[in-house]
């Protein structure tokens, strides 16, 4: 299944190249010609010719770690890539470098912490990576600084129409990409696979500095908060009542006439939405919106559960629910009228 292989790929952010390779073998399988900018980007087109040019981008990066030293023990130190919450790290599975040594995050056993010690989460400098190694210099047989940390999570079917993955966030986005790219729709098409987007949206900046488009939808993997300790308002988005429409985020705000007829073409086709609740966060409308002399954007995404870590969790009905609004809504575009 094409998003379980995207899900299960490596691709810390700075290090997309595994996702972009099979993106682009699949493209150029399906008949197309996928090019790369600079900045790593991948870059494809439908083949199309019309009125309306529709940009549809999602960032190929997923967030992880990154080797920063090793203890004369062998123990190997790290630090963060992209925004992770260290309280979700210990006992993890990765695999590092290019070679996929395996490892498990450890930290201080609770029965040799000090009562103080217990009340507090880890920081990731209190964490460590065990890799099997006795010595500093059977770790650097295998491990270089800077190698690449990624989670090992498999993608697994569970419960009622559940997925859990890892990099939900964003290969859900970029399965969405890919299948539009693919289809036999009326209207010219450039999809941009983007780089480093959970450094600070860097692959987008550059992208969209060489795209002339006259809108972008921007395709996501987003905050799914549906849980008994958090007030409802502040729970983003539910599994289960289909993708999320952004109305406004820390980097962007919504066209409203194109957010009404995005959600008008739901209603009129009995495809369940919802609206994406808060504000928190951004993607990379953010640097499209703001390029040459302003692109307007949507984003729609996929609500996932426990985002940013090795187990993310979402409904296959909300992401079947945003493959059929969004090729809905291309046609509707096609037509002229909306812009």
């Amino acid at each position: 299944m094409l998003l379980k292989d995207l899900c299960e790929l490596k691709g810390v952010a700075g290090n997309e190249k595994v996702v972009r390779d099979y993106i682009k073998k699949n493209m150029e399988d399906a008949g197309k010609k996928p090019t790369i900018d600079r900045m790593g980007n991948l870059i494809v087109k439908n083949g199309v010719k019309s009125d309306i040019h529709l940009g549809v981008t999602a960032h190929m990066d997923e967030v992880g770690l990154m080797v920063k030293g090793i203890d004369d023990s062998g123990l190997i130190r790290f630090t963060n890539v992209g925004g992770l919450d260290p309280r979700i790290l210990v006992s993890k599975v990765v695999e590092i470098g290019d070679e996929n040594i395996p490892g498990v995050i450890g930290a201080k056993p609770i029965h040799m912490q000090k009562p103080a010690e217990r009340k507090k989460a880890f920081s990731v400098d209190q964490l460590y990576i065990d890799i099997g190694a006795n010595s500093k210099k059977e770790t650097e047989q295998s491990v270089s600084l800077g190698d690449y940390i990624n989670f090992t999570s498999p993608y697994q079917p569970f419960g009622n129409h559940k997925v859990k993955a890892k990099a939900l966030d964003n290969r859900v986005g970029c399965f969405m990409v890919m299948e539009l790219i693919k289809m036999d729709l009326p209207i010219e098409i450039t999809g941009i696979f983007t780089v480093q987007e959970e450094l600070g949206l860097r692959g987008s900046q550059v992208a969209a500095n060489n795209l002339d488009a006259d809108l972008v939808l921007v395709l996501e993997g987003t905050t799914c908060g549906d849980l008994t300790d958090v007030e409802e308002h502040l729970q983003t988005t539910e599994l289960g009542k289909g993708p999320a429409i952004s109305l406004m985020d820390r980097t962007s705000i919504y066209q409203r006439k194109l957010v009404d007829k995005l959600t008008a073409i739901a209603d009129e086709n009995q495809i369940l939405w919802q609206y994406r609740r808060n504000s928190f966060g951004g993607n990379d409308a953010g640097r499209f919106q703001h390029s040459k002399e302003g692109t307007p954007c949507l984003s729609v995404a996929t609500p996932c559960r426990y985002i940013h870590s090795p187990v993310s969790v979402m409904d296959e009905r909300d992401f079947e629910g945003m493959k059929k609004l969004l090729t809905l809504f291309i046609k509707e575009l096609s037509k002229g009228g909306l812009l």
